[in-house]
């Protein structure tokens, strides 16, 4: 049971799980007043089974596509080292596909057509003959268009309409305008963010991206680039997330975003091209900075400084 569970969480690629859990919770805190979280728990489980049970999906499907590429680039993926049979994995994908279609459109009518959405374009991501990831432009498009745009402003506006504060009238006349300055701060950050780990985690991939020919942005142009290209990126947003916080008056959140500043140039400092494990090091914890930025924005809603 324990060794059947642990290839399930490696399958579905747990960084990603945990990047959607939590923004998922952070989204809900964010779009709820404080008083009404406890009658809205029902809302943020149904909501999180369709999130992780969609996620499972992509990055299961990406993983069978992929097989023989994620033999040179991740052996230690569950399909390419074989603890995972290719039957099971599609198994687990059909399963995860249906749950968060059933679910999503028994939640809300927004959540159900976000999900179709982002499960189309998941799916064009990763299957032939579309297969964006297989060039770097519409790769980052796709990754930036889930994780950034859709993520964030559709799952505003899913939790906003399942908890009655907007009519799916005022959502369809015009959603952009629904949307608060909080939101949009993260939105445009995570945005950047979003670009940046659609270059970065090509950089440990090159051997087999290369035989593969693959044209990420690390093998069109060089890895430097694409790590400095991404770097540039995000200390922008950090920087333009500082002074639009004390702006707005968020001292905390421009507080956090000057440590948080600090921390991701201290990680980039140790990167070394030429040494995979420090890319991949740092590929991992620029996770972490993914993770803390909607983690300040948690706080932050609920006023917990």
């Amino acid at each position: 049971m324990y060794k059947s569970l642990s290839i399930l969480w490696k399958f579905s690629r747990p960084h990603t799980i945990i990047g959607s859990t939590i923004s998922i919770v952070v989204l809900w805190l964010m779009a709820l007043e404080k008083m009404t979280y406890e009658a809205h728990l029902p809302l943020l489980f149904w909501t999180l089974l369709v999130g992780i049970t969609c996620n499972v999906f992509i990055v299961g499907l990406n993983q069978i596509i992929d097989i023989d590429l994620d033999k040179i680039n991740k052996p230690k993926l569950p399909l390419a080292d074989g603890s995972l049979s290719i039957s099971n994995a599609y198994k687990i994908i059909l399963v995860s596909l249906m749950i968060s279609l059933v679910v999503s459109f028994l939640t809300s009518v927004i959540l159900g057509w976000l999900i179709v959405v982002i499960l189309l374009i998941g799916i064009a991501y990763s299957v032939p003959p579309i297969q964006l990831k297989k060039h770097h432009l519409p790769a980052a498009i796709a990754i930036t268009t889930v994780r950034g745009l859709l993520v964030n402003l559709g799952m505003f506006l899913h939790f906003s309409y399942a908890s009655r504060q907007f009519s799916l009238e005022q959502i369809m006349q015009s959603p952009l305008a629904l949307i608060p300055y909080q939101i949009w701060m993260l939105t445009s950050f995570v945005v950047a963010f979003s670009i940046a780990i659609a270059w970065f985690k090509d950089l440990p991939d090159t051997e087999g991206d290369a035989q593969f020919r693959f044209n990420t942005l690390a093998i069109v142009y060089s890895p430097k680039i694409a790590l400095y290209g991404g770097v540039f990126l995000v200390g922008l947003a950090y920087i333009i997330t500082i002074f639009w916080s004390y702006a707005l008056g968020d001292t905390f959140l421009g507080i956090f975003h000057i440590i948080a500043f600090m921390a991701f140039m201290m990680n980039v400092w140790f990167v070394d091209l030429r040494q995979s494990k420090t890319i991949t090091r740092f590929y991992m914890i620029f996770w972490l900075f993914f993770f803390l930025e909607y983690i300040s924005f948690g706080i932050n809603a609920i006023n917990f400084l």
